[in-house]
């Protein structure tokens, strides 16, 4: 863990030393942060960053739900945003504005009720908006970067600005958005639509994940992103790893792209465990998978 840094400046949410992040990360593994923060506003958080030594390391987290944190736990300062910047407000020019800490799904829902279409996606990734944005989250044939217009960011410095999503440089689960910065606001845009048919369209995306994808388990979603002109489940299918495991570790039978912590998992088994199918499909295949599951922290 970080040493021989300045103490911390003053915070009008909180600060936790030692926080746990197994707590809410979804595969419910992993150390702790050395210092978990929740600010209680922008304002709050934006003095925080611009006071806190520069050395100090910053990584914002929403609900883990495509994470490893690593068993020795994440050096420095984990930001995790309030409840208050989870809001969700319809603007005209069929817009929808969101809170970093929002969910997905809240953001779907309220496009529909208002009638705007393309932002059906969102249904499925159960993430926040400051997640979608920073990785170019994607499910169903549409991205992050298809419905972003701008996104507000507190940076490492503590400076508050509003980038286009041309700034963001996306590509392929990819954007530039600086190490250290936290998405505090999302500004999407979609068309209109009729609420019936936009509502149908998300409830055939609630389905089909449920029928494709092991919700109901502890896992981190996608393990890998697709290589070009192939799907990674098909890859690690043809390896022969469905339902491979290392410990209580193991790829899902269900969709050969998650892997699941049956229950006495560490983060240091499912990490392996993913190195074991990179192995399996490049010897297989020739194909090299690429993570797409966010890995921080240290080794235990």
């Amino acid at each position: 863990m970080t040493t021989a840094l300045a103490p911390l400046p003053p915070l009008d949410g909180t600060i936790e030393p030692g926080g746990s992040l197994a707590d809410f990360i979804w595969f419910r593994t992993g150390g702790p942060a050395e210092y978990l923060v929740r600010p209680r506003d922008v304002a709050d958080l934006s003095r925080f960053l611009a006071a806190l030594d520069p050395a100090m390391p910053v990584l914002p987290v929403g609900v883990g739900s495509n994470l490893i944190v690593r068993d020795g736990g994440v050096p420095g300062v984990v930001v995790r945003l309030p409840k208050s910047m989870q809001k969700v407000v319809v603007e005209p020019g069929d817009r929808v504005r969101a809170g970093g800490a929002a969910m997905g799904i809240s953001v779907a829902s309220a496009a529909r009720d208002a009638g705007i279409a393309g932002l059906e996606f969102l249904r499925g990734i159960p993430g926040t908006v400051g997640g979608a944005v920073r990785m170019n989250a994607g499910a169903y044939g549409r991205d992050t970067s298809d419905i972003l217009i701008e996104v507000t960011l507190v940076l490492r410095d503590g400076s508050v600005e509003t980038w286009p999503a041309a700034k963001l440089g996306y590509t392929y689960r990819h954007s530039d958005l600086p190490v250290g910065a936290v998405v505090i606001e999302a500004l999407f845009e979609g068309t209109p639509g009729d609420p019936a048919v936009i509502g149908a369209e998300m409830d055939r995306i609630a389905a089909e994940r449920e029928a494709s994808q092991p919700l109901r388990s502890r896992t981190g979603g996608s393990t890998f992103k697709n290589p070009d002109g192939h799907k990674a489940w098909a890859l690690i299918d043809k390896a022969g790893c469905r339902g491979l495991r290392r410990g209580d570790a193991q790829v899902s039978e269900k969709h050969c792209n998650f892997l699941l912590n049956l229950g006495g998992a560490t983060s240091a088994d499912i990490e392996a465990l993913g190195e074991d199918v990179r192995d399996k499909v490049k010897a297989d295949s020739g194909v090299e998978l690429e993570w797409e599951i966010q890995r921080v922290g240290l080794a235990k």
